[in-house]
């Protein structure tokens, strides 16, 4: 059984879309998506710099995109499970058939918008903990004020806050952390900071008209699969002000029998969470399309 999956924030590159773009009918494809939302998805996949794709507006619509992108050069494939992290969960919603293409970039830029705007309100950032115990880190974060935004398993937490309580915690870290590394993010994601843009894309979301998905859609609330395609789309509005539960949702590939983890561009990361989380799963990250032929062999070998 073969789960797909999408990455989140922070994992895009410069020039990491320069390569999917050479495939036939990709820069049509993706000259139309960025008509269709006002951003040059092609210039910022291609030219531009680390900063300017750091920009949550630019980053988000930029990682749907190339999710969809490198999911269609695989061609018409059947996974047991979808999922992703954070900003991927749109991506893994038009896999599933919640919603289409469109819609989903539609979503995901006025949520890029969103979210740009609330963490403007605020100097705020995230930061990952490298080792200690999820039970001890957890409650040591909310000492300090701070949210447990992604409990990502594999002995990964990335907590979020003000810049100040993200100081705060390089002196103080929890007992067992080895390290703790700031993210290039703009801002407090999953965290009470967002509550703006809850209610920008809670407005948006009323436009949509989600379809149930056609495979399992694996959630980052609470690792449930979820049936029901109104209930997909709230899970993505309110997914942006509380935490990502990507530990959870590994427990979930487990119940489900997955025997193969193939992450979407730009993949990497997921695929080293999986690694140490799930073993005996077969993992794949398609990051650029040299990567393709083996997927293919993945998927012919774990999907229905």
């Amino acid at each position: 059984m073969l789960v797909l999956v999408a990455p989140g924030q922070g994992s895009q590159t410069p020039g990491f879309l320069t390569e999917w773009l050479e495939l036939p009918g990709a820069a049509d494809r993706v000259a139309a998506w960025s008509d269709a939302i006002g951003l040059d998805l092609a210039h910022y996949g291609t030219k531009a710099d680390a900063d300017e794709i750091r920009d949550t507006a630019v980053a988000q619509p930029l990682l749907v995109a190339a999710g969809l992108l490198s999911a269609s050069a695989l061609g018409d494939i059947a996974p047991g499970a979808v999922a992703g992290h954070s900003v991927g969960e749109i991506t893994a919603a038009a896999l599933s058939g919640v919603l289409d293409d469109a819609a989903a970039l539609s979503l995901v830029r006025k949520r890029g918008l969103a979210m740009a705007d609330a963490a403007a309100i605020t100097e705020t950032g995230m930061a990952a903990l490298l080792g200690g115990d999820p039970e001890v880190t957890v409650p040591h974060l909310e000492k300090l004020g701070l949210t447990p935004a992604n409990i990502n398993g594999g002995g990964q937490i990335v907590a979020a806050g003000t810049m100040e309580q993200i100081a705060t915690l390089e002196a103080d870290k929890p007992e067992g952390v080895r390290r703790v590394v700031p993210l290039k993010v703009a801002g407090a994601f999953h965290t009470h900071h967002m509550g703006p843009a809850v209610e920008t894309l809670a407005e948006a979301a009323k436009a949509l008209a989600p379809a149930d998905p056609k495979v399992a859609y694996v959630s980052n609330k609470d690792g449930r699969a979820v049936a029901s395609g109104a209930e997909v789309l709230e899970r993505l509005v309110g997914q942006v002000a509380n935490p990502v539960r990507w530990d959870l949702c590994m427990e979930t590939f487990k119940e489900l029998g997955v025997t193969a983890l193939l992450e979407l561009c730009p993949g990497g990361t997921l695929t080293g969470l999986a690694k140490r989380a799930l073993p005996g799963v077969k993992t794949l990250a398609l990051k650029t399309p040299a990567d393709l032929d083996a997927a293919r062999e993945l998927v012919a070998e774990h999907a229905a």
